[in-house]
């Protein structure tokens, strides 16, 4: 069952150049909320700031009480430290140079703790000893490969505990648990998708019993993403590590339909073209919206029968059936699929609340550096 549509459309959007990143405030606010209602409070809230890059979602979010964010790169962590976070994890591992500027920002932001995630001993024993000539040990968990095969300690086999106990010892770092980020679970039918999480749940809690036996408590465990969250909120001995939903975007919206996420981002477009009766062609080319996606890389919200038909750097053709294409220099809005690496894509974006535009958001963290 697809969502209506929505009116994307707001005061004084044909001042604005295309294309252009829109920010739905009222609607992340929403998500927000739905969020933490899943999650029974915020407590066990350590979301990823991938998807938004932002230091105003940041605020948004440290404003309803939840103060751990997890990050993929130093300037998203900085970001987060900027804005007074509590708890923030690099949740992707630290090697070369990343090990020093990881230092720097304990000694800078000392309001912060920052940990670390891993799952090879060599780099881990670099960090430890950067850190035990810098100041206190490392929090750091150990990163669980659930099936994804890109990072991370295999679950299977007896390896995770054998893992845990050799990294446990490492001088400078504190091991406290595990990461464990389960995109491999993306199935759409959602009581697979339960059933899933369950037993890649049992197999953890099976490898942090037999770490603990050994004497080596493990009271830390960040799991999951947006499609398998609300599983993983049933278990009250885990933290919640999701990260898209808050923005939402139209590859998840279609797919996982028993989220109750609304998409709260758009691109403002408009058509510059129209080559052929059945064709028009918008300004928003892969330049501009993520394209990592094969086939649908996003939906116009007013012409959801609107079907692409060639993408370019600067261009995108749609196909009208039958005709009826819109006039030269209509605006539209279109929904990404994938919302993450399209914000990477602008420097900021405008924020519409009410349906009239509002703020600009700086997206900072889409740099690899901030200050450090």
């Amino acid at each position: 069952m697809k969502r209506p549509p929505l009116d994307y459309h707001f005061a004084g959007e044909e001042e604005l150049d295309s294309p252009a990143l829109i920010f739905y405030e009222d609607i992340i606010e929403e998500n927000i909320q739905k969020a933490i209602t899943i999650a029974g409070g915020t407590d066990r809230m350590w979301p990823h700031v991938k998807t938004y890059k932002a230091a105003a979602v940041v605020r948004l979010l440290l404003a309803q009480g939840i103060k751990r964010f997890k990050c993929a790169t130093i300037a998203e962590a900085e970001m987060c430290a900027q804005c007074g976070a509590s708890h923030i994890l690099i949740a992707y591992p630290l090697i070369g140079p990343a090990i020093r500027r990881f230092i720097e920002l304990r000694q800078r932001y000392t309001a912060s703790v920052f940990w670390a995630a891993g799952d090879d001993t060599e780099p881990l024993s670099l960090l430890g000893a950067a850190a035990g000539a810098a100041g206190p040990a490392v929090p750091f968990l150990v990163d669980v490969n659930p099936g994804m095969n890109r990072t991370g300690v295999a679950l299977e086999g007896g390896l995770l505990k054998d893992f845990c106990l050799r990294a446990g010892k490492i001088p400078g770092l504190n091991l406290m648990g595990f990461h464990c980020y389960d995109g491999n679970l993306g199935i759409k039918d959602s009581g697979e998708r339960e059933r899933a999480v369950a037993e890649e749940t049992q197999k953890l809690m099976a490898a942090r019993e037999a770490v603990e036996a050994e004497g080596r408590k493990l009271p830390v465990m960040v799991m999951g993403g947006t499609p398998t969250f609300p599983f993983h909120a049933r278990n009250r001995d885990v933290f919640l590590s999701p990260g898209t939903f808050f923005i939402q975007d139209h590859g998840y919206d279609s797919k996982y339909r028993d989220l109750s996420f609304t998409p709260g981002a758009a691109i403002l477009t408009r058509v510059i073209s129209r080559p052929r009766e059945d064709l028009f062609t918008l300004d928003l080319g892969y330049k501009a919206i993520a394209s990592d996606q094969e086939g649908e890389r996003g939906v116009i919200t007013d012409l959801p029968e609107a079907r692409p038909e060639a993408h370019s750097e600067e261009h995108w053709v749609f196909r009208m059936t039958g005709g009826n294409c819109p006039p030269l220099g209509t605006i539209l809005q279109v929904i990404p699929t994938h919302i993450c690496p399209t914000t990477a894509l602008y420097p900021g974006g405008y924020v519409v609340r009410d349906r009239r535009l509002v703020n600009y958001w700086e997206i900072s963290a889409r740099n690899r550096k901030i200050t450090i």
